[in-house]
């Protein structure tokens, strides 16, 4: 049921009881306006023809829009849209109903839906009785490890451990290299980074943490280049505390994953297993006491150094309950005039984390800003289109499901295009736009653009000039420095395009004290500044749409 403030507020926004119940917007400026010039001539007179057309269209993002479409996506009804779930079907459903009414095509064949493509995920959680035996000791679940990810061992596994140092790789530092073929493997990893003698990070910039030492993803990704089963991390900082983390972790673990039915073999990645202290050096054979003076033989080293270690062999039982379920994403395509075979992509995640210990994350910024972007995004281009004014290339408003649980809708666009890959120009995502980050408080005028230089020099060059002409903000390229420990090139939807050879460009505004917690709400979204941001996104694409070739592919940066 929505709450009484909502209903009051759908009604001062211009909707009816019934449109609330039908999703359908009433009173819109914008709406109307597009739906006026679906009717008008398609072609107004030359003399009528507006100086700055970009303009003309990018000035029908407004922020009462943009705060219409979020104040029904990111309530409580929607229950924190998390992916496969009611809240979830149901932001799905406003999307392709949204994308009807503006009078784009759906393009999506052999499905219920035109505007959606369904695909089947498997949805695994961790069954009781989980167990780490290693000789005569056996260590509890969520007390002494924990798992994320991963399959795990449906029955009691034997495992013999391989200790991969830090578990890095890159230029002049490798872990791996004296390891031989890993694949197939289980490896023993410590969390953390090699230091200098100065005490800071080795492979840092600037003395400050790498990827490596940043979490540990980076160092799961690597082990599953190499091909390695699991992965066991143990964190041996005498100050860390690991039940206190393990039970601060116990909700998230509890709750369920997703991966997909279909996954290619060699694609899944590797169980990430977290084990005590205790646990760790036990899995090493060794004591409190040798695990220093190795990290402090790598640190005089400045390189991988021979351990003393021998592993001992370890018995794992930590079974996973899978179950099937469809999952959702939503598009809108609007056809080009002369260059309509090539194809732009505005992207943007429109699921988030749902409802956890019976609070609900509504995601206001993560991603409903986006979403609610690309929704504008598509009203102004389609307003254009029904004036005459069409762009020359096709655009795809494609709105993806399954972000959070590892980029997952994006993915499977990429892997099951609509359109050819070889015809798609460029991806533009937006992921957090709604919020100020606490290295601009005080200065909101800004937006991190990351990854616009990684794969075409034209495309970063085109973001500058389009921000110079119209919004004028500080675009902040931080993020590209391909030593960002954050890896936010990485982590939102554009990075699957990006692996194909397709420029991109993400915007995103940081994350906030509200990031992926229950504070993330509609009245902290900082209305003004997001309407910049997307016209900025507009009109980018709008160039990219409409300019004579497109935009070259003339590097592949890290």
């Amino acid at each position: 049921m929505l709450k009484p403030s909502y209903f009051a507020y759908l009604l001062a926004a211009g909707f009816t009881a019934a449109s609330c119940a039908t999703q359908q917007p009433l009173g819109s400026a914008s709406s109307a306006a597009t739906a006026t010039a679906a009717t008008a001539a398609a072609t107004p007179s030359a003399a009528a023809a507006p100086a700055d057309l970009a303009r003309t269209y990018a000035e029908t993002i407004t922020q009462a829009d943009l705060r219409q479409h979020l104040t029904i996506l990111a309530s409580d009804a929607y229950e924190g849209r998390e992916t496969g779930e009611k809240g979830q079907k149901m932001a799905a459903d406003y999307l392709a109903k949204q994308f009807a009414y503006l009078g784009l095509q759906g393009p999506v064949k052999d499905s219920d839906n035109p505007y959606v493509q369904h695909f089947t995920m498997v949805r695994g959680s961790w069954a009781d009785g989980a167990t780490l035996k290693i000789g005569a000791d056996t260590y509890k679940w969520l007390t002494d490890f924990y798992a994320l990810g991963g399959q795990g061992f449906a029955t009691p596994t034997a495992v013999q451990p391989v200790f991969a140092g830090y578990g890095i790789e890159q230029d002049g530092y490798s872990d791996y290299a004296s390891l031989g073929d890993v694949k197939g493997k289980d490896l023993l990893v410590m969390l953390g980074e090699p230091q200098t003698t100065k005490g800071t990070a080795l492979l840092g910039k600037d003395g400050q943490n790498s990827k490596w030492g940043q979490d540990y993803r980076a160092k799961l990704a690597m082990a599953a280049q190499k091909g390695a089963r699991s992965v066991f991390f143990v964190d041996f900082d005498p100050n860390s505390n690991f039940s206190k983390l393990a039970a601060r972790m116990a909700p998230y673990i509890s709750r369920p994953s997703i991966a997909f039915k279909d996954a290619k073999p060699g694609t899944t990645r590797p169980t990430a297993y977290f084990v005590s202290p205790a646990a760790g050096y036990k899995l090493l054979g060794t004591n409190a006491q040798t695990v220093p003076k190795y990290a402090a033989a790598v640190t005089q080293a400045g390189k991988p150094v021979v351990s003393p270690f021998r592993p001992a062999k370890a018995t794992v039982l930590a079974a996973r309950k899978n179950e099937d379920f469809v999952t959702e994403n939503v598009m809108g395509y609007l056809e080009g005039t002369d260059r309509k075979d090539e194809l732009v992509i505005l992207s943007a995640h429109y699921d988030h984390i749902g409802i956890i210990n019976g609070e609900v994350h509504n995601g206001a910024d993560d991603d409903g800003s986006g979403t609610v972007t690309v929704l504008e995004m598509a009203q102004a281009f389609q307003k254009a289109k029904a004036e005459g004014r069409g762009p020359r290339r096709s655009i795809l408003f494609l709105a993806v499901t399954g972000e959070e649980k590892g980029l997952l809708g994006s993915e499977y666009y990429t892997d099951h295009p609509i359109f050819p890959l070889e015809n798609t120009v460029v991806d533009l995502n937006t992921d957090m736009v709604g919020r100020t980050d606490k290295d601009h408080e005080g200065k909101p005028e800004y937006v991190y653009v990351i990854g616009s230089d990684k794969l075409s020099s034209e495309l970063h060059t085109i973001v500058q000039a389009q921000n110079e002409k119209y919004t004028k903000i500080d675009l902040d390229f931080r993020f590209n420095d391909p030593e960002d420990p954050n890896r936010f090139y990485y982590r939102s939807d554009h990075y699957n395009f990006a692996k194909h050879g397709i420029p991109v460009a993400f915007f995103f505004n940081g994350v906030h004290d509200d990031y992926h917690a229950a504070g993330d709400e509609v009245e902290k979204i900082e209305f003004p500044q997001m309407e910049k941001r997307a016209r900025l996104v507009f009109y980018t694409a709008w160039d990219l749409a409409n300019r004579d070739k497109r935009i070259v592919v003339d590097s592949n940066k890290k």
